[in-house]
């Protein structure tokens, strides 16, 4: 099936989220606000505005369970949002509740815990609050994981436990904490991470290959296996105790992943379209794109990136030889990409999903565009993408 295309906005992207039965989406254009936009026939038309930060929002998670929303922002804050219904209309209207994060820096990245009782909220205070609620106040409060983190938290990712979390640091280091809350928990079962769990327990450090900033960090279904991306372009898979396997990329460096089974992975970022990576414990390699670029599309369908001077055939020729490794150009189309998203995609979540595998991803970009994608639908790689270590 083809991916389904939907330009949202001429601004970027900074995150999406969709509830549970994906009627619904909730994005932030890079602004102080959310979005709601709701399916109306056969396009997404705005029906919500979130409006309480003062800073542009830097991620949102849409709990499918208990349809909340956690946004986080620049501003250094985290809100909750419930729909309660309007004492005055009765209409159910978006209401945000207070959540007591700790931190002096901004907020960078936020995630539900599975059982959706906690979210973690990443940040630039080099420590990630961990977030239960109060109910005798009627507001969030956190405890902070702070040792032996060094710089800004990039990415957070939940266990299925809902007691183990991954982090990705600027500090080039992907890390795995015990986030256990003895309020709110029950104690978890022994893992491959570990059996004593108490709060801010170390279960696992692991450098970037080549020094790169951890731009994603994800759990496999199970919770036995960890990969996390780099910006040195390289993607990581960690068997703890055991095996750690680098694939070292010749793109872009990829900045958003999500595992759509225990032996596959869609990752994206400044490449611009989302690339499969499949293996197990012998091994990995990227096996190929959900999106097809052997051959240019139609203009209405790729535009052209907004603020590029035309160039000369001849210059963009060489151009596109040297930066994409296109032999020839159109020059009615030298400032086309031959990817569906023309900027960095910025997020990949999973979409829909069919006896434990998932089927169906989306992707939203700086290029404004929010995209479904069917793993199924896997395109070869025309080169060499990677190569792997151990």
């Amino acid at each position: 099936m083809a991916p389904q295309v939907f330009p949202l906005s001429q601004t970027p992207i900074t995150a999406h989220s969709f509830n549970a039965d994906r009627s619904q989406v909730a994005v932030s254009f890079n602004s102080h606000e959310a979005q709601i936009f709701s399916w109306s026939g056969s396009q997404w038309t705005l029906n919500a505005t979130l409006a309480e930060h003062d800073k542009p929002i830097t991620s949102i998670d849409w709990a499918p369970s208990s349809n909340r929303i956690v946004t986080a922002s620049q501003d250094r804050n985290a809100y909750v949002w419930q729909e309660t219904p309007d004492p005055e209309t009765g209409s159910l209207i978006w209401k945000p509740t207070l959540v007591l994060l700790r931190i002096n820096r901004a907020a960078t990245h936020v995630r539900w815990s599975p059982k959706e009782d906690k979210f973690a909220v990443a940040s630039g205070a080099r420590a990630i609050a961990v977030c239960s609620f109060d109910p005798e106040n009627n507001w969030w409060v956190s405890k902070l994981l702070k040792k032996p983190i060094r710089s800004t938290v990039l990415c957070v990712d939940w266990h299925p436990n809902n007691v183990l979390l991954a982090a990705g640091t600027a500090d080039m280091k992907a890390r795995v904490f015990s986030a256990y809350i003895k309020e709110v928990d029950a104690k978890p079962a022994p893992s491959v991470w570990g059996s004593k769990l108490p709060f801010n327990t170390l279960c696992g450090e692991y450098a970037s290959p080549a020094g790169g900033w951890v731009h994603a960090v994800a759990f496999s279904p199970s919770g036995d296996v960890l990969a996390f991306a780099s910006h040195d372009s390289s993607m990581t898979i960690v068997y703890p105790g055991g095996t750690m396997y680098n694939i070292k990329m010749t793109s872009l460096p990829l900045v958003t992943l999500t595992w759509t089974s225990e032996q596959s992975i869609v990752a994206a970022g400044h490449d611009c379209q989302p690339y499969v990576f499949s293996g197990s414990e012998g091994g990995w390699e990227p096996i190929g794109t959900l999106d097809d670029t052997s051959a240019p599309k139609s203009a209405s369908a790729r535009p052209g990136v907004p603020g590029k001077l035309n160039k000369s055939a001849a210059f963009a020729t060489f151009q596109s030889a040297d930066s994409r490794g296109q032999s020839s150009i159109a020059a009615s189309s030298d400032t086309k990409l031959l990817t569906i998203h023309q900027n960095t995609i910025t997020s990949v979540r999973p979409y829909e999903e069919q006896g434990g595998v998932v089927t169906k991803v989306t992707t939203s970009g700086a290029d404004g565009r929010l995209i479904i994608w069917d793993t199924n639908e896997v395109s070869a790689l025309a080169t060499k993408l990677a190569t792997l270590s151990v």
